[in-house]
Parts: structure tokens; sequence; C-alpha cells
């Protein structure tokens, strides 16, 4: 069970005790990503921070200083930046608690940002995007949410551009965290081994000048889709496979149907025993890895289905997943695809959360994104009383050919070809 509490500064705090472990993971999650950047100027900033972060405060005054501190006591330590949420964490034994709670706080209270760092990290941050530029696996899904979310503030790339990197000021990048890094903006969850005095602990820590600032939460630009066709997006590159995405809209964190949404994702593509799975891979030997994913945001969200196809074999591949498409339209799941879905979906939900950083991460998106906290038990019933009627309304809903966004990064250049395929 988790307990609520708030600092003196008023940043909202998630306690999630285990008892058994003998590590703690102090995790802060901020509620800004790249759907906040409005300016093209400013594409990649909540990324681009969450470098600089590690780059040095006064009292550590380089990333070496933060990293000697930390691994000198064996934590691990890591930040990552979505399209909605930016978090940082240190995962430390649970002696060494003040430490782990003084660096993070350090780090996103009085890091420097000097001119210096922030040009070498432009560097480093542009490598980034070439290097997601090249892998093929990941580029299709970052070009998959453009073209699905165009004209949208979630079409925004996380790490930004190469121009608006390197063009980007410390002005506007102060700037930019000045608005959306306080304690209105965030939670602090600590979960694991951690001492009865604990508030006492974060306040110390936690309620300092900067992390008082005031903050006005910004109107998010909603998400108004207008699609009317079947959209395809051919990038050429000179692989040895053809990289697919393919997705529909679906639903948000709010939609009375998310769950169904999650079982007729895992049904249709997540896990081995799957049907695109088995009809593509298994049978037929025509790719190595296929999967569907369920994608969801605060108002808006995907289903989407990835896989790395031989080229010479996509005609034969898309066939197949299409008719897998419209059989599960068409003709719904069975009793025994939807208690095997949920039972996986129930085994895998309680095996993440056996590690700390998943479970501070869980609590931390419930509360902020989701806006309410559902503990794993309390999900896990509601994916156990979805109705196979359900699951079925939500593929109607969902799979639809004017709503099909198709990318594929491949050295083939005709949409003809493809188009012939999407039959839904």
């Amino acid at each position: 069970m988790y307990q609520k509490l708030k600092l003196k500064n008023g940043l909202p705090v998630i306690l999630v005790p285990k008892k058994e472990s003998q590590s703690v993971a102090v995790y802060l999650i901020y509620k800004v990503g790249s759907r906040n950047e409005k300016d093209k100027a400013i594409h990649g900033a909540s990324h681009f921070i969450e470098h600089l972060m590690f780059k040095g405060t006064k009292k550590r005054p380089s990333t070496l200083a933060i990293s000697k501190e930390l691994d000198g006591i064996g934590a691990d330590f890591n930040a990552y930046t979505s399209k909605d949420h930016t978090a940082y964490h240190i995962k430390a034994n649970s002696d060494n608690l003040d430490l782990a709670c003084d660096i993070l706080a350090d780090m996103l209270n009085n890091s420097l940002f000097p001119a210096k760092e922030i040009a070498k990290e432009k560097g480093v941050v542009i490598e980034e995007i070439k290097m997601y530029e090249d892998q093929p696996i990941q580029y299709a899904e970052i070009l998959c949410e453009e073209l699905l979310f165009k004209g949208s503030d979630l079409e925004h790339n996380i790490a930004g551009t190469r121009e608006s990197i390197s063009k980007m000021t410390r002005q506007q990048i102060v700037n930019y965290l000045n608005s959306y890094y306080a304690p209105a903006n965030a939670v602090l969850m600590v979960v694991g081994k951690y001492p009865k005095n604990i508030e006492n602990v974060l306040n110390k820590y936690f309620v300092q000048p900067g992390f008082g600032k005031k903050f006005t939460d910004a109107e998010l630009m909603p998400v108004k889709l207008k699609q009317i066709e079947p959209q395809i997006l051919l990038n050429y590159k000179a692989t040895n496979q053809a990289h697919l995405a393919m997705a529909f809209p679906a639903y948000s964190y709010f939609h009375p149907d998310l769950y169904a949404l999650y079982l007729l994702a895992i049904i249709l593509g997540g896990n081995m025993s799957s049907r695109l799975f088995i009809d593509v891979r298994e049978k037929q030997g025509l790719c190595y890895y296929i999967r569907s994913q369920a994608d969801i945001y605060e108002d808006s969200g995907d289903l989407m289905i990835r896989s790395g196809i031989d080229i010479s074999k996509l005609d034969k591949a898309l066939a197949i997943i299409f008719k897998d498409l419209r059989a599960i339209k068409a003709k719904g799941i069975t009793a025994e695809e939807l208690a095997k879905a949920k039972t996986f979906l129930k085994g895998r939900l309680t095996l993440q959360l056996e590690e700390l950083n998943d479970l501070a991460d869980f609590y931390g998106r419930e509360f902020i994104l989701a806006k309410r906290i559902l503990t794993p038990e309390q999900k896990i019933k509601k994916i156990m009383a979805v109705t196979k009627s359900q699951v079925n309304k939500v593929a109607k809903d969902i799979i639809q050919k004017n709503k099909l966004n198709l990318v594929l990064v491949s050295p083939l250049k005709d949409k003809k070809k493809i188009l012939k395929h999407v039959k839904i």
C-alpha cells in the first residue's frame, strides 16, 4: 500500500514501502515533455534539459563529480524524457538514502548549465538523433507517430531536430526550465526501504528556493485528428529489411475501454503466442520481430504494429497482417484468447513491479498523468473484468481503413504496391 503526503513547498510525495528490500529508489517526475514545446525553435528542449542536469552544480561542478559520488556507493542512476513527462531517478542501498536525495535535489535545483557544456552536449544530442535515424526499427515508430499525430503537439520528436538543437540558446533552455520545473508540476516517489522519519529527510533536501517556483499549468493543444483516408509514408533507406510501423488512433488514460485496448494489443501481437507472431513469423518465417502495442496519452493514444520483414516477402507478410486485422475486426476474439491475455498481462505487471524503479514509475505516472492512483491490484481487477464483447467492440472501433497510418523504412519507393494490401 502507498502513502501520499506533501512537503513544505507543496511538492507531492508518494511513499511505497517494500520491507523485504535492502535498497531504496528516489524518483522525481516532472509533467513536461516534447508535447509542451510549442515553438519549433525549442523542439527537443525537454530532452536536452534532461541531459544537462548531469553536467554539474556549484557543489558538484562536473559530470564526473556527480558520477563519482554515485558510483562510490554502487548506485543505479539515470533519467528519461517522453512526450508528456521527464523522470530522474537514483536507486541505492537504503543506508545511502540521504546522499541519493542530496545529489538528486542538487542536480534538479542547482544545475549550472555552463555555456561550454551546452555547446558540447549539443553535439551529443545531435549524434543521438542520427543514431535513431540510423536504426530503422526505432525510426519507423518515430515517423509513424509523427504521421498519425500530424498537426498536434504529440507530433513532436522527443529528441528534437538537428536544426533546433544546434540553434537553441542557453536563455531559451533556462526559460523553458523555469516554466515547468516546479513542485506543482512534479511528483516525488520513494520506493523500497526507508526510515520512519522519511518526511523530515525529504523536507531537508527538496524544500529549497528553486523548488518553490510558481507554476501555471499551460493548456495542451487538444489532439483533433481529421484523417479521412489511409496515410502511407515511404522513408527511403538502403536496408536489408523493410521496417514497418502501422498505427490507428486509439484511447486516452481516461477512456472506459482502455483495458480492453490493452488486451486487444496482446491478442493481436503482444507476445509469442499472439496471432501476428504465429501467422507471420512462426508459420511463414517472414520476419524476426513482429509486435503490437498500445501507446497511451492524456487525450489520445494509438494501437501500433511494428515488424522487420524480408523485402522480397513483404507482399506476403502484408497480406497476412491485413488478413489478421480483418479477421479480428469481423469475427472477434475467442474466450480462450481473452483468458490467456488477461493472465499474461497480470503476470507481466506483477513481474515488472518487482523492480523498484518500475514501481516508482508506475505510481508516478498514475499520479501525474492519469490524475488518480490505481494500485497494481486495482488495475489487475479492472483487467480481469474485461469481457469478450468489449474487446470485440474496441477492434471494430479502432481498426478502420480510413484511420490507418503506415510507415516503411526501406529501399521501396512505390506507394501503390503497398496501398493494394490495405483492405480492412
